[in-house]
């Protein structure tokens, strides 16, 4: 492993009696990046974080995290911390009593209590029990609890679950500012969005197995062709206009809730053969009004990724 690797597995395999829940994983996640873990329910996802943080061990395969092997009997690298569903809080206690004992745990400084709250936006209600808090801010207090390490990995599960607009952003900074300080931030999320905004990579799991990995930026052609919804001053020469393109498929615009927009069309194409199109329609005199894709690049990726994956399974706790 190299000094810019901070978790490489090989071949990981994982089950839970008959369930196979990682069917030979491969993964890299280098130093001062976000790494995002996508797939549907039952993918994998959530039992690849939990070997990362020491809480099963793989039947099968390899896997180093800070150029140490996480085998049966292995302790977790110091620098690793996390949470998988949800953090585990004293609901009685404050937030600041939660980390002041988390501090204690991990034999670290309580000084540094002030400083995470503060950094994750929880500073006016650090004196509060945490029974009272909603999803969001336990997300956040649970965060908190793994700065307190001063992680070089830092594992999370759904870190935006339960949060605001705001509450994301905000965790967003946070994380961003950890892998541009050099940690390694590894997360799972069901949202694009989140996927767009933060990951540096991402590795896309179904029924138990990697099916891409690597940069955000590639995962995003992966889809194939995409479909754009385009309006025109001219529907009907658009229409013949596509139709004679060659690799452009045309359907009817069938969104209710765009009807009130005026006539479109829907056209399936490569980006090639989308810029080609688009050039037809300006050499014969028809103006395009919109062109908006029908279902974002990442999310196509996904979809057409994780398409085969068996609907339902879920993970094992």
């Amino acid at each position: 492993m190299d000094s810019t690797t901070t978790v490489r597995a090989r071949g990981v395999r994982k089950h839970f009696g008959d369930v196979v829940a990682l069917d030979g994983v491969d993964l890299d996640v280098t130093a001062g990046r976000v790494h995002g873990l996508v797939g549907p329910n039952g993918a994998g996802k959530t039992t690849l974080l939990g070997l990362l943080l020491g809480l099963t061990v793989a039947d099968a395969g390899s896997l180093e995290v800070l150029g140490l092997p996480l085998r049966r009997g292995a302790p977790v690298p110091d620098g690793v911390a996390g949470f998988l569903d949800g953090p585990g809080l004293y609901p009685q206690l404050t937030a600041r009593q939660n980390l002041a004992a988390v501090a204690d745990l991990r034999r670290r400084p309580r000084g540094g209590v002030d400083g995470v709250l503060e950094e994750v936006g929880l500073t006016d209600v650090a004196d509060d029990r945490v029974r009272g808090f909603s999803l969001g801010m336990r997300q956040r207090l649970g965060l908190a609890a793994a700065l307190l390490v001063q992680p070089r990995v830092l594992v999370l599960d759904e870190p935006a679950n339960g949060l605001d607009p705001a509450g994301t952003r905000h965790v967003h900074r946070v994380l961003s500012g950890l892998a541009a300080g050099g940690t390694s931030v590894v997360l799972s999320s069901h949202r694009m969005d989140d996927l767009a905004a933060l990951c540096s990579d991402v590795t896309v799991l179904a029924a138990g197995r990697a099916v891409f990995s690597g940069p955000v930026e590639k995962l995003a052609t992966e889809s194939g062709p995409l479909e754009h919804r385009l309006r025109t001053s001219d529907p009907g020469a658009a229409r013949r206009v596509a139709a004679g393109s060659p690799g452009v498929r045309v359907r009817p615009d069938d969104d209710p809730d765009r009807r009130h927009d005026g006539p479109a069309l829907v056209v399936r194409a490569s980006v090639p053969d989308l810029e080609d199109l688009l050039a037809r329609l300006v050499h014969g005199g028809v103006r395009v009004r919109e062109l908006s894709p029908v279902v974002a690049p990442l999310e196509a990726a996904f979809l057409a990724l994780t398409a085969d994956a068996a609907p339902g399974r879920e993970e094992p706790a």
